[in-house]
């Protein structure tokens, strides 16, 4: 605060309290002074006009944000749970699922996932709003990465394989999934897609979208571009297999998002198989979204 022009400006306020009002008509006003004391402006104006006096304005600045139509969030976190809906005909998966000399036929109990260590983890670069009607219909699109982990039940002891010494052995095709000749300890498929989410967003209150419901449904594409059969066991220790196992390289999904305040929750489900043939696995996710809005 400037004293030095404060004091002057209070003293010249009280005493024209004091002195007969002249009217403004036909005045022009100069402004020639601003003083600012929190959100309150004081403004000297000098009349230049023969005969002119000075006027003091107090206003007050407005704290109302201004809206803006496009927002962004950068950097959302999922943490969730993967699995899939098994659709596979498994009298009808051609040479996919190999049937090992001595060893019986893989079938749909192989395939149960252990649900609570089959995690989603997703990562959006960021996310953003526009604002298409009232501040309460908004288009929500953003880029991110997919994991998507299929643990399988210790009892389960199937392999992904793809052109390997061992898959040359058994004179099988290539690729293929074939009941092992050992036991896991630790079984699953690893994915990863990088996404691109398009959504129509409703909230209830656009003053502040941490507060009131929020919902937003629509579709992501996904591209794969990782695909690992990760294993364990007391023969071979930790094995990471990679290949492209014939999955669909793309992945189409329904997905929405609810928030009740603070709290958001997300899920999606693809209505096509991961896997181009053989198998018939359409995938899900469901879990908690760390998110600004």
């Amino acid at each position: 605060m400037n004293t030095t022009k404060l004091l002057p400006l209070l003293t010249l306020l009280f005493t024209s309290l004091f002195v007969t009002a002249q009217s403004d008509t036909n005045r022009v006003f100069t402004q020639t002074d601003t003083v600012r004391i929190g959100k309150i402006e004081i403004i000297k104006y000098e009349d230049k006009t023969e005969g002119g006096h000075s006027k003091i304005i107090f206003r007050s600045k407005s704290s109302r944000k201004t809206f803006s139509k496009v927002s962004t969030n950068w950097f959302v976190f999922d943490f969730g749970f993967s699995n899939y809906i098994d659709k596979t005909d498994y009298g009808n998966t051609g040479n996919y699922l190999y049937n090992r000399q001595g060893a019986a036929p893989l079938g749909k109990s192989d395939f149960n996932l252990n649900t609570g260590k089959s995690l989603n983890v997703n990562v959006w670069f960021f996310m953003q709003r526009i604002n298409l009607i009232k501040k309460n219909v908004n288009l929500k699109y953003g880029l991110g990465i997919e994991y998507d982990n299929y643990r399988y039940k210790t009892s389960s002891n199937l392999s992904y394989l793809e052109k390997n010494s061992y898959l040359n052995s058994l004179q099988a095709p290539s690729p293929v999934v074939i009941r092992d000749s050992i036991s896991f300890s630790k079984n699953k498929l690893a994915l990863n897609y990088i996404t691109v989410p398009l959504m129509l967003n409703f909230i209830t209150n656009s003053a502040n979208s941490k507060k009131g419901l929020s919902l937003s449904m629509g579709l992501s594409a996904g591209y794969l571009y990782g695909v690992r059969n990760k294993q364990k066991s007391e023969e071979r220790g930790k094995e990471k297999n990679r290949g492209d196992y014939d999955l669909e390289r793309f992945k189409l999904s329904y997905i929405a998002e609810m928030g009740l305040g603070p709290v958001r929750l997300y899920g999606s489900y693809s209505p096509n198989s991961i896997f181009s043939k053989g198998l018939v696995l359409k995938p899900y996710t469901i879990g908690i979204r760390l998110s600004n809005w």
